[in-house]
């Protein structure tokens, strides 16, 4: 074959699967759809097709059959005229808030695999959920809508009237916090004296203590307590401590000294909240682990720009993922963690396809585990769709 027609044939091969799922499968369309602005890119089209509107479920489901685009967008906004042709004609009307978490937010998925990625970010959008919007701000879970986003990550939708005024900079107060962005050390830890000394008949602070707060104390006092804590015991249990100090980013000469110090009795205070004014335990807590900790601790990077921005496109529910063939697929959070999007979120059959892979590639899709060489081969119709759509392979 013409190696100019295979990535044409791949493409239509990608278009023509996408068109016979949207003929038989209806999509879940947000609630008041008329007032949002829809989105789509297509299969080899340059840009994006936006500022459409629509009122019935019919002329959406339509578009979809007779396009079959690569992806599918819609406002989390409302707008009095959604199909106006500039922002400020569309007459913004309020929009839920949405948080965005993707693998390519955290800084451990660089060197992971797409399924080792694709479980840590779970775990880290379940704390986001979990934590800090269902208990830190009080959201109640009626109000929000949990999604895989089809690629890399996961949305969570916040539809509680009370946020949905919140302008961009009020948005952007919501991340600060869960980022944990320039909290202050003075806000959660506090000297406290353990012994004062009569001089002249002027009384001193004998001794200090470095007073820091428990571990079942609300939002980020507890937090970083636990997470100081959770480090704590990762040292104390490590085969390889100063190595495992190492990756926190202490040297070698202060590894050394920091094991040393980290004393049963010294542990044992620190759970009662008091950390020692060890010069090598201060500078390791207050420098190193309050800031680690309180980013790995507020569930990774939330995407500002998707949370702050009040007029962002996001995934259309139940639509497909250009680069994967998944299903943006809905999840309640009692089910999240042992939701499989590699089972869960795939919707294409095992008929068997011809492909030729431009690299070797390992996956475990549908709980069969492929393990492909490169050049041709023949596979399933999902995975094929997946590499295919991850530029990784195309149809002979």
């Amino acid at each position: 074959m013409n190696e100019n027609q295979s990535p044409i044939k791949s493409l239509e091969f990608l278009k023509n699967r996408f068109r016979e799922y949207y003929e038989t499968n209806n999509v879940e369309l947000p609630d008041r759809f008329g007032r949002r602005e829809f989105a789509f890119v297509l299969f080899g089209g340059k840009g994006m097709i936006r500022h459409l509107a629509y009122n019935k479920k019919t002329d959406i489901k339509k578009v979809l059959i007779d396009k079959s685009p690569a992806h599918s967008y819609y406002s989390s906004a409302y707008y009095k005229t959604p199909n106006a042709q500039t922002m400020q004609e569309k007459n913004w009307m309020g929009a839920e808030l949405i948080f965005d978490l993707d693998s390519d937010h955290i800084p451990e998925a660089k060197n992971m695999s797409y399924t080792e990625s694709l479980e840590l970010v779970k775990k880290e959008f379940y704390k986001l959920v979990d934590d800090f919007l269902l208990n830190d701000f009080g959201f109640e879970e009626k109000y929000m809508d949990l999604y895989f986003s089809g690629g890399r990550g996961y949305h969570c939708h916040v539809r509680d009237s009370k946020i949905m005024d919140l302008d961009s900079n009020e948005r952007r107060e919501i991340v600060d916090y869960i980022t944990g962005r320039d909290l202050k050390e003075s806000l959660v830890f506090h000297e406290h004296i353990t012994e004062r000394k009569s001089y002249g008949g002027r009384v001193f602070a004998g001794g200090k203590s470095l007073k820091m707060p428990l571990p079942d104390e609300p939002g980020w006092r507890g937090r970083i307590s636990r997470g100081i804590l959770d480090i704590v015991n990762e040292i104390k249990k490590s085969d390889k401590p100063i190595e495992k100090l190492q990756g926190y980013g202490v040297k070698s000469s202060d590894a050394e000294k920091l094991v040393m110090e980290l004393s049963d009795e010294r542990v044992k205070r620190m759970r009662d909240g008091l950390l020692d004014q060890s010069k090598t335990i201060r500078k390791f807590f207050l420098n190193n682990a309050l800031r680690k900790t309180a980013v790995s601790m507020s569930a990774g990077e939330t995407d500002e720009p998707v949370t702050c921005d009040v007029k962002r496109l996001i995934r259309l529910p139940s639509s497909l993922h250009g680069k994967t063939g998944l299903k943006v697929t809905r999840v309640t959070l009692d089910k999240l963690n042992d939701f499989n999007p590699l089972v869960d979120a795939v919707v294409f059959d095992e008929e068997p396809i011809k492909v030729e892979l431009n690299q070797p590639f390992k996956i475990n899709m549908k709980e069969k585990n492929f393990d492909l060489e490169k050049g041709e081969q023949k596979i399933p119709t999902y995975l094929a769709v997946f590499l295919i759509g991850r530029n990784i392979a195309n149809i002979i």
